[in-house]
């Protein structure tokens, strides 16, 4: 029997549709908003049964560092409704005020708060986010009535960095990393967090050259980490100076500093994986400027060669997930590149590779595919050891235990014109110039198990020319004075 057609009627259709979307569509927000703000995934102690989920509101920290006030985002100064302009994400959506128990990726469970977006009355301002997510600062904004905004220091995939004065700390001059209004970002700032207070935690004094918090908080939507306010990175310093290398001199003193720093690091259970000339800063960059002859052209010096380690966002713990490809692509050591796992003395290659870009003015391995920097590293240290290759599963790169590569092409004739024997790249046959280079060649060892230790490395006979100032670890400069 042919079955006949319904017709729907404007009204019966309007009811139907509502009755048949209503709990579906309940259904789907909340997946919706679950999967958005589920906690994070890189802590493996996390049970999968208690997944927490982050409501669309402000997750905030308070200050316990040396010599600052606790800022809790419930306390009555911060209670006034907000006069935020609708651009901004994060104040979309209103939720209930409630507090659930956290596992941090260290194992240690902590209480995090979660409230409804407020701001201070006397703040005018308008919090808006541009199209990538980044906060809109603008000179003498002032971020929670505390935070003066003096100018952008910098910008990167994170976020921002700001110089700030801080109304709290008599006019102290900071730098405020402000993370963008992205989830992966903030997730990556609140692992940072952690990482910078377990490293307090083992260093009240600051001794060991890692950059010192002072403060972290959340805003409309950004994390942000407020910092002692240091000079340049040893990357854009040589940058602005035409690359000219640094004297070795000083090279010895950072290089004395970045060991113990990341020695600090190692005995405590913990592995940078992202060291680069970008991620070590001056304390103080103020320089002198003299007249190269042989380069013909002004070249810079800097006064004081004190140094500070920075970005701990990718920092791991030991007993942490490691995941397979780790280390900025220049500094990255072969036993990532060939996914033979990784621990820490992927530190003391990327460290090698930094010390020579100190010496030279220029990067090491210069490239960015996987088989050009193994045949960079066989051109400059000598051919991959047999057991690496066949242990790979990167078996694509090779043929009959070789690298295949065609010396012919471009990229082959390239390799051949820049890449020469470590030793070649000396520049003075004197002793200590020796001396650097068997350290560079030993930090650069292929196999991770022969690679030097930074305990062994401390005793190399390169340091043995420090004074005893530069012996002196966690020196402060003029800079610091303002506290």
């Amino acid at each position: 029997m042919h079955r006949r057609k319904r017709h729907w009627s404007r009204q019966d259709n309007r009811a139907w549709k509502r009755k048949r979307l209503s709990r579906s569509w309940e259904h789907d927000e909340r997946q919706r908003f679950s999967h958005y703000w589920k906690s994070p995934a890189r802590s493996r102690s996390r049970s999968p049964r208690k997944k927490v989920y982050w409501e669309k509101s402000q997750n905030g920290w308070s200050g316990n560092e040396r010599g600052t006030h606790s800022i809790s985002f419930q306390s009555e100064s911060y209670s006034t409704k907000s006069s935020v302009t609708e651009k901004s994400r994060s104040r979309r959506h209103h939720y209930r005020r409630s507090s659930r128990r956290h596992r941090s990726r260290s194992g240690s469970y902590s209480l995090v708060s979660t409230w409804k977006s407020h701001r201070s009355a006397k703040d005018s301002q308008t919090i808006e986010d541009d199209k990538e997510g980044h906060l809109v600062c603008r000179i003498g904004d002032r971020i929670l009535d505390r935070y003066e905004v003096v100018q952008i220091l910098g910008e990167g995939t994170f976020g921002r960095v700001a110089e700030c004065v801080d109304h709290h700390r008599s006019g102290t001059k900071v730098a405020l990393k402000i993370i963008r209004n992205i989830r992966k970002y903030r997730e990556s700032a609140r692992l940072e967090i952690n990482v910078l207070k377990k490293i307090q935690e083992q260093d009240r004094d600051n001794k060991n050259m890692c950059v010192m918090m002072w403060d972290s908080f959340e805003y409309h939507g950004h994390a942000c980490i407020a910092f002692e306010l240091l000079g340049k990175s040893t990357y854009d310093f040589q940058k602005e100076n035409n690359y000219l290398p640094y004297p070795l001199k000083q090279i010895r003193h950072m290089a004395f500093q970045l060991v113990h720093a990341i020695k600090f690091l190692h005995d405590n259970k913990l592995t940078h994986t992202d060291l680069k000339p970008e991620n070590i800063l001056f304390v103080n960059s103020d320089f002198n400027t003299s007249y190269n002859k042989s380069k013909n052209c002004e070249e810079k010096c800097v006064k004081n060669s004190t140094i500070r380690v920075i970005d701990f966002g990718s920092a791991t713990f030991d007993h942490e997930h490691h995941s397979t490809i780790v280390a900025t692509r220049h500094y990255r050591p072969p036993e990532v590149i060939l996914e033979l796992g990784w621990a820490q003395p992927c530190d003391v290659w990327s460290l090698g590779c930094i010390l020579f870009e100190y010496y030279t003015g220029s990067t090491l391995f210069q490239t960015h595919d996987n088989r050009e920097h193994l045949v960079m590293m066989e051109r400059i240290l000598g051919p991959l050891p047999r057991r690496m290759v066949y242990k790979t599963k990167k078996q694509k790169y090779f043929q009959n235990g070789s690298l295949i590569w065609d010396e012919t092409s471009a990229d082959g004739r390239y390799v051949n014109k820049n890449c020469h024997p470590l030793r070649t790249y000396k520049r003075e046959d004197s002793l200590e110039h020796a001396e650097l280079f068997d350290l560079l060649r030993r930090m650069l060892e292929y196999s991770p198990t022969l690679r030097i230790t930074l305990d062994e490395a401390l005793r190399h006979p390169f340091f043995s020319r420090l004074t005893p100032e530069e012996r002196r670890l966690g020196i402060r400069t003029s800079r610091d004075l303002s506290r």
